[in-house]
């Protein structure tokens, strides 16, 4: 049977500048899956990042 080890996850703390009715559109979104601001946006920003393509985009 696995064994259970706790581990701290390493957080840092930003401030970043948003429009406000983005916020706002987060916030719902983030209470509709009963999700706090920052889980949202950490979900947000793992998904854009496994999906961007690989390399510089060239026109």
């Amino acid at each position: 049977m696995a064994q259970f080890i706790p581990k701290q996850y390493k957080k840092d703390p930003i401030t970043f500048r948003i429009e406000f009715e983005k916020l706002e559109k987060i916030d719902r979104l983030a209470a509709t899956y009963d999700m706090s601001r920052s889980a949202f946006i950490n979900q947000c920003i793992d998904f854009a990042l496994e999906n961007m393509p690989k390399g510089p985009k060239r026109d």
